[in-house]
C-alpha cells in the first residue's frame, strides 16, 4: 500500500475511533465514517472488505494499542505499582473531563453494545482487555496474586469511568485510586 492508501487508512480508522468513543458502535455508520474521514466511499470497502465490524474492531484495537502506550510510559515513570495505577486514572480522568464527558473507556462502549453479538468485535474487545491486564500484571509482578489483582484492577478502573461519565464527576475516579492505594500498599 502506497503513502496515500496509508494515511487515508488512517483518516478512516482516526474517524471511526472518534466516532466510536463518543457515541459507541452505533454512531459509526458508514456514512458517517466517509462524512468524518473525508475519505471516497470506495476507500472504505477497499481498505475494509469485510464490513463495518472490522472497521470498528480494528479501530478498537488501534485504541487500545494508544492507551497501552500511555499505560507503558506510566509504568516507565512510576516508583509503585500504586503511583502507576494512580497514573493510569488520572491520564483516563483527564481523557474524560477534557473530551466534554464523552471518552471513557475506548472498548466500553462496544464491548456492552456488541459483544454478544458480533463474534469479531468481542474478539477485539477481549484483545484489548487482556493486553491490559497483562501490562497492570507486569506492574505487580512479584505479588503471588498478581493474575487475580490485575483484574480486579482493570474492572475498578472501568466501573469508576463508567459511573465518572454518568456522573460528570471525577469522585468515582479519585474514590477507586485512593481504595486501590490502599490495596496495594
Amino acid at each position: 500500500m502506497g503513502q496515500k492508501g496509508t494515511a487515508t487508512r488512517a483518516r478512516i480508522l482516526t474517524a471511526t475511533q472518534e466516532l466510536v468513543e463518543t457515541g459507541g458502535y452505533f454512531s459509526a455508520g458508514l456514512n458517517q465514517v466517509i462524512a468524518a474521514s473525508g475519505a471516497p466511499r470506495g476507500s472504505l470497502y477497499f481498505h475494509f472488505p469485510d464490513g463495518k465490524d472490522q472497521l470498528v474492531g480494528e479501530s478498537i484495537r488501534r485504541a487500545g494499542q494508544a492507551m497501552g502506550d500511555a499505560f507503558a510510559d506510566l509504568a516507565e515513570s512510576s516508583a509503585s505499582a500504586a503511583e502507576f495505577v494512580e497514573g493510569v486514572l488520572r491520564h483516563l480522568g483527564d481523557r474524560l473531563e477534557e473530551s466534554g464527558w464523552q471518552k471513557g473507556c475506548p472498548v466500553a462502549t462496544v464491548a456492552l453494545e456488541m459483544a454478544g453479538a458480533s463474534d469479531p468485535l468481542q474478539q477485539a474487545c477481549s484483545e484489548v482487555y487482556t493486553s491490559w491486564a497483562a501490562a497492570l500484571r507486569a506492574r505487580l509482578e512479584g505479588r503471588p496474586d498478581a493474575d487475580d489483582l490485575a483484574v480486579t484492577i482493570l474492572a475498578l478502573i472501568e466501573g469508576a469511568l463508567l459511573l465518572a461519565k454518568a456522573h460528570r464527576s471525577r469522585e468515582p475516579l479519585d474514590r477507586v485510586t485512593g481504595q486501590l492505594a490502599a490495596l496495594l500498599c
